[in-house]
């Protein structure tokens, strides 16, 4: 082993590597629609995507089959009774479209694939996975009619932007009801379910899926989502029943309790629609479905707010109203109702409850009110088990954080926000809430007390309080360690902050407003994918985008548009070009070409609608650098000139869409928007480049970062631009000054430019604004503004670009943007070893399979244990200058087969790796 001087490293890559003689190759994660067995497909035409594992070595796909069938018994026998793409020799395993015999709806089918490598060698067929078609035409689900308990009238009706006005009356919370009767054995059963603004369902008196919140919420003008469930294990012989429970969600906000709204709407009142298919054993069908044949009444729950809270009533409940035999003859009769919109399947991923709490304190604040602290700020709902006297009621106000005198406090996440149950009187009650939920940390509760305490006044007991941590069941793809606790702790606050708005749209907060502010989901986009498989998530906001778009082109700051905000609060480029950016995002990171020519007209007639808003080729209008750190109070930008930020974005929007048109066959789109990007480019540089300070604008980090980073800058000013910024860096003793548009592309310049050392001091401290700070204060989740302010949210996830960084700046794993390296087919391993950081220890499950990097500091130098994927190929950044300072297993690279040296780049060896 050579004994390190001052100018030589040693370097140990260990690869899970086993010789190529003995190796197997096999299928795994085999995906329809990017999902795992889904149902509810909605098209005909469905993409297959598969990962591939190996003991070997430099293994590559060269070609694949694919069978399809309409049974299981052909499928076994490997027959491809509806699609048999043959021997496809192709390197392709993502997105791969269906070519087969037309699918049906409501019809399950059952596939599997098998490979061929570069060493010869085949898999054996993959495990059978399966994918259920959904209903895709409104005569799909005929016979279904949409039932309701009551409908709101028409000049009722409070629609987003409208003016408000008073309810004479709120809607009441219905609950359907039917049975029917099985006399066959059943083979499959698929319910088919559409229940607005959110649904329970149950059957034979249990509750169908683990779901929360479905549906996710949409433009209730143009979609509504129904949620598909096999519920075969659920029927049983004889007698059933189905059971329905609706909350208004955001279709319906009340308006007359004294309880906190965000904005009001009134799409219609609570309404159903459901199919259930009943297959038997002899192969003949039964359709169970929504009509006036049903029955409703009122449920126990009394008040419904996405926005207030829920109360609940336990003496109004009907035990056994959801299974055979209940009496519901004094029960109404439902009406028919209509719904104008279309019908699309929810196959974003469902709300679940994700964790569960337990408090870690409980005290007495103030004479008989408790307050409960569960440690963690999260989005929430409460579950409470508790026996007391009926009629009594128990009240939970949840809080991010409390006030001077220990009560909880909403005054900044939405105030008077509550849950209430109204005992029955049984020896013990659990109940929580079902269509509605919160941010919180502590728990106010009033009119009980805690199990144990001094009872005088014979107050219902709280035998137990729990926190239900729920969110979008989004699988986690990612994980990271290092030796830097404070780092550590930074990437759990933003992956709360994270979780906490992962709903069915990506929230702002989960408390105050859950809107889908668009900003977040472009600029917040490769730290989530990182840690989480967003992919059908993105789908969803894409759909939302596209129905928000105005006929004028504008993409609105939120999306679905519940609240019409005026000005730069509805029209921001910076917030807008999420229809620009997102799509391209999803392209380039988990390789679907499918997303630009969906988006195209969307993304063109966007851009058209900014170039019309444009004076001289700048873009003047929106919130710029909001939140950034200046003088006063955290709003619009204080330290970038608002236009700046915004044409910035627009000329980034030019840049995407010229290389869009060229992969979309459309020339003259391509010609037209790259000389446009030119136009912009000098034009901004005349408006805001200071030739003779050398920065731009007045010299703020994220006035320098966004035009270097996006390609604004011209080449002869790159460097006096950059050394502007680690300047000003400096002279604020490493501080940031960045805000929610800004701060991702400081970031990313100085990563590109190798100066992670830079963003390691500004972000290794605790004593000024930032991470550190946040969390020196309490703050167990990421908050809205830099130094932690209680007149902010404490809940936020806009801010937290540095979760990027964590991967692909210390554990240096990037993806390359090119045509040939979509989806990290080939991907750069590149860690910038900065600070006291001794090691970092980085998993990614990419498209193509998993990705590690644990590097960490020895006696000798470094060593790097990577894992690089089946089917791709890494390029790795040894820093150093000399190739014998390099060995695999004490073996010289050099003599290492398949270890090619590509250049020398800043210091930097890097090698071409193959997988292994």
């Amino acid at each position: 082993m050579k004994r390190l001087t001052e100018k030589s490293f040693f370097y140990l890559l260990c690869l899970l590597f086993i010789s190529a003689n003995g190796y197997s190759i096999e299928v795994s994660e085999t995906r329809c629609e990017n999902q795992f067995n889904p149902l509810g497909v909605d098209t005909k035409t469905p993409s297959f995507s598969w990962k591939s594992i190996s003991t070997g070595r430099g293994i590559q796909q060269t070609a694949y089959q694919i069978i399809i069938s309409g049974n299981k018994t052909d499928i076994e026998n490997n027959k491809g009774t509806m699609w048999d793409s043959g021997k496809c020799i192709s390197e392709q395993s993502l997105h791969i479209v269906y070519n087969g015999k037309e699918l049906q709806p409501a019809q399950t089918y059952y596939w599997k694939v098998k490979v061929w490598d570069n060493k010869g060698h085949s898999s054996p067929w993959s495990a059978i996975s399966t994918f259920q078609i959904g209903l895709l035409t409104k005569k799909d689900w005929f016979p279904a009619q949409w039932i309701a308990m009551e409908e709101i009238s028409p000049e009722d009706r409070l629609l987003p932007g409208s003016p408000i006005k008073p309810l004479d009356k709120e809607p009441t919370m219905p609950q359907f009801r039917t049975s029917f009767r099985l006399n066959k054995k059943v083979a499959q059963a698929t319910l088919f379910i559409a229940g607005l603004g959110h649904f329970e369902l149950s059957m034979n008196g249990e509750k169908v899926g683990d779901h929360f919140l479905d549906p996710g919420w949409s433009n209730y003008e143009k979609t509504a989502q129904y949620v598909t469930f096999d519920v075969t294990g659920q029927l049983k012989d004889g007698e059933n029943a189905l059971g329905v429970q609706l909350g208004n969600g955001f279709l319906h906000i009340p308006r007359n309790q004294d309880r906190y709204h965000k904005l009001l709407t009134s799409y219609v009142y609570p309404k159903m629609i459901c199919k259930l298919q009943i297959i038997y054993t002899d192969i003949t069908t039964e359709y169970i479905v929504s009509d006036t044949n049903w029955k409703v009444t009122a449920s126990p729950v009394t008040y419904s707010s996405i926005y207030g809270g829920e109360d609940y009533n336990a003496m109004l409940e009907k035990t056994g109203w959801d299974m055979a035999g209940f009496d519901d003859r004094n029960w109404q009769t439902p009406i028919r109702v209509n719904y104008p919109g279309e019908l699309v399947s929810q196959t974003a991923p469902p709300l679940k409850i994700q964790q569960i709490f337990k408090p870690v304190s409980i005290q007495e604040t103030q004479p008989g009110i408790y307050i409960y602290d569960f440690g963690q700020n999260a989005s929430a709902v409460l579950s409470v088990r508790v026996k007391g006297a009926a009629g009594s009621t128990v009240t939970m106000y949840p809080a991010e954080y409390l006030t001077e005198n220990g009560l909880a406090n909403q005054n900044n996440s939405g105030k008077n926000y509550c849950y209430s149950y109204t005992l029955a009187g049984k020896e013990s009650e659990s109940w929580h809430p079902s269509f509605t939920y919160y941010g919180f940390r502590y728990v106010q509760v009033e009119g009980a007390v805690p199990e144990g305490v001094p009872n005088p006044e014979s107050l219902p007991v709280i035998e137990d309080l729990e926190m239900w941590h729920i969110r979008n069941n989004s699988g986690t793809v990612g994980s990271f360690n290092c030796s830097n606790e404070l780092f550590n702790d930074i990437y759990r606050l933003i992956d709360w902050s994270v979780k906490s708005n992962m709903t069915s749209v990506l929230t702002d907060c989960p408390h105050r407003e859950k809107l889908g502010w668009l900003e977040v989901p472009h600029l917040m986009s490769k730290s989530i994918a990182y840690t989480y498989d967003i992919r059908q998530m993105y789908n969803k906001i894409m759909k939302d985008i596209k129905n928000a778009q105005q006929p004028n082109g504008l993409i609105t700051n939120t999306a679905p548009e519940y609240a019409v905000f005026t000005d730069d609060f509805r029209d921001s480029p910076e917030w807008g070009s999420a229809g620009v950016l997102i799509p391209w995002f999803i392209y380039t990171w988990y390789g679907d070409p499918s997303v630009l020519s969906e988006n195209y007209d969307l993304i063109k007639n966007y851009i058209d609608y900014l170039t019309s808003r444009s004076t001289g080729h700048i873009v003047y209008h929106g919130l710029g650098d909001w939140y950034d750190l200046g003088p006063e109070h955290p709003r619009y930008s204080q330290l970038t000139t608002r236009g700046l930020t915004s044409t910035a974005i627009y000329y980034y929007d030019l840049y995407i869409i010229s290389r869009m048109a060229s992969l979309l066959g459309k020339e003259e789109d391509a010609i037209k928007y790259t000389n446009l990007a030119k136009e912009v480019k000098k034009a901004f540089n005349e408006k805001f480049f200071n030739h003779e300070k050398g920065y731009y604008d007045k010299g703020s980090q994220t006035a320098n970062a966004m035009p270097l980073y996006l390609g604004l800058t011209e080449p002869e000013h790159t460097e006096t631009v950059f050394n502007q910024i680690i300047a000003d860096i400096r002279a604020r003793d490493n501080s940031i000054t960045s805000g929610d548009i800004g701060f991702n592309y400081l970031l990313r310049v100085l990563e590109k430019e190798n100066a992670s050392d830079v963003i390691f001091g500004m972000n290794n401290q605790t004593e000024k604004p930032g991470y550190g700070y946040q969390l020196k204060q309490g703050a167990t989740s990421l908050t809205e503004s830099w130094n932690a302010l209680q007149t902010a949210s404490h809940n936020h996830c806009m801010l937290g670009h540095l979760m990027e960084w964590f991967y692909s700046g210390l554990a240096g794993i990037k993806s390359m943007e090119q045509e040939s390296s979509l989806a990290f087919k080939q991907f750069i391993i590149h860690p910038q070893i900065v600070g006291d950081i001794s090691y970092t220890h980085v998993n990614f499950n990419s498209p193509y399979g998993m990705i590690s990097n644990y590097w960490k500091k020895t006696a000798n130098g470094y060593q790097y244990q990577i894992q690089i994927p089946v089917n791709t190929t890494a390029y790795v950044y040894f820093p150093t200058e000399n190739s014998t300072d390099i060995t695999e297993n004490n073996i010289p690279v050099s003599e290492i087969q398949g270890l090619d040296f590509i250049r020398n780049e800043k210091g930097c060896l890097v090698y071409k790796v193959p997988s292994g």
